[in-house]
């Protein structure tokens, strides 16, 4: 038994009866005794940090303890997943990664980590369509049908950013190729947000981004929206159509994270932590700066979770596989 959760507090959180219903288990176990700490696998200011941070902030106010974010970016977000992976299973450590984590395995041919042998999945916190945006000085169509027609008329003459080789906005781009028959040259970036800047200058045509960095973006006019992932159009852009209107209803690409813990850390702090989390991203606060990121709430935990990053992983091979995407 881990010394951080005595028996006492254990057989209290067990034995709470009716009272189990209004205390949260934060309160019946003990936990957090002192701050718990957050691997965030990108840099400060990412898409991942932009989720952290408001979570960090409801997190303290729910429990009383810091939610310390540990930002430790690299290597397509696989040398911080290799950080968290090695850190003690106390229940104090904890690691918030993203769709890149499921498509690194097909990716990187030595990983110093096992995501489903060394991490625990607790809870997808998010989820944020993909937008295809392109350049409006570059690409004069406004509709993405008329924008189709030009991709398949002249095969290689446009290209797209990336936020670099094997990340999502590159298998996006890999799955969105051979769903629409076409060829678009892969020009990979260092993170997405240089990305995003060079599709702003017109250094690339066009880009597949989370809607979350680009909405802000799209409602100033920089870049324009032409679809949005999924089957459905995003209150976020209910002007711009969906993959399933236009004809690919399979083109259900998102950007989503979701929170682990270290292999072996007790079920008492995992459960407890879930709770924390939940609590921290159904705060009012929060959700409302995320809902104009277009971003939706699954709710996912435990073998949920485990079934879903199960299916990713096997969803991403297959496109890396098809579209011959190496590292480069």
């Amino acid at each position: 038994m881990n010394p951080q959760f005595s028996r006492r507090q254990i057989l209290g959180a067990a034995l709470a009866g009716s009272a189990a219903a209004t205390v949260p288990s934060w309160a019946q176990t003990g936990w957090p005794t002192r701050p718990v700490n957050l691997v965030v696998p990108f840099p400060a200011g990412g898409g991942t940090d932009a989720f952290a941070r408001p979570i960090a902030a409801q997190f303290q106010r729910l429990t009383g303890r810091t939610l310390v974010i540990d930002n430790k970016g690299g290597a397509g977000g696989t040398l911080g997943a290799g950080v968290a992976a090695k850190a003690a299973p106390d229940g104090y450590n904890f690691f918030m990664g993203a769709v890149h984590h499921t498509i690194a395995p097909s990716m990187y041919p030595r990983l110093d980590y096992d995501l489903e042998r060394d991490l625990v999945p607790l809870i997808l916190v998010a989820s944020v369509p993909q937008v295809v945006v392109v350049n409006p000085r570059k690409i004069a169509a406004t509709r993405f049908q008329d924008f189709l027609a030009e991709l398949r008329a002249r095969p290689g003459k446009f290209n797209y950013g990336s936020a670099g080789s094997g990340t999502s906005h590159h298998l996006a781009g890999e799955l969105f190729k051979q769903q629409t028959r076409t060829f678009i040259t892969h020009i990979p970036y260092r993170g997405a947000g240089p990305a995003l800047q060079g599709l702003i200058a017109g250094d690339v045509d066009m880009m597949f981004d989370g809607l979350g960095s680009s909405a802000a973006h799209i409602q100033g006019g920089r870049i324009r929206a032409l679809m949005v992932s999924g089957k459905e159009r995003n209150p976020a852009l209910p002007d711009v159509p969906s993959a399933g209107e236009l004809g690919l209803p399979d083109y259900n690409v998102t950007t989503w994270y979701g929170v682990w813990a270290p292999r072996g850390t007790p079920a008492e702090a995992q459960a407890a932590a879930i709770e924390a989390i939940r609590q921290s991203v159904r705060a009012d606060e929060a959700r409302a700066v995320w809902a104009r990121q277009g971003a939706s709430f699954p709710d996912l935990t435990g073998d949920q979770f485990a079934a879903f990053i199960r299916g990713e992983i096997r969803q991403w091979s297959e496109v890396v596989k098809a579209s011959g995407a190496k590292l480069d």
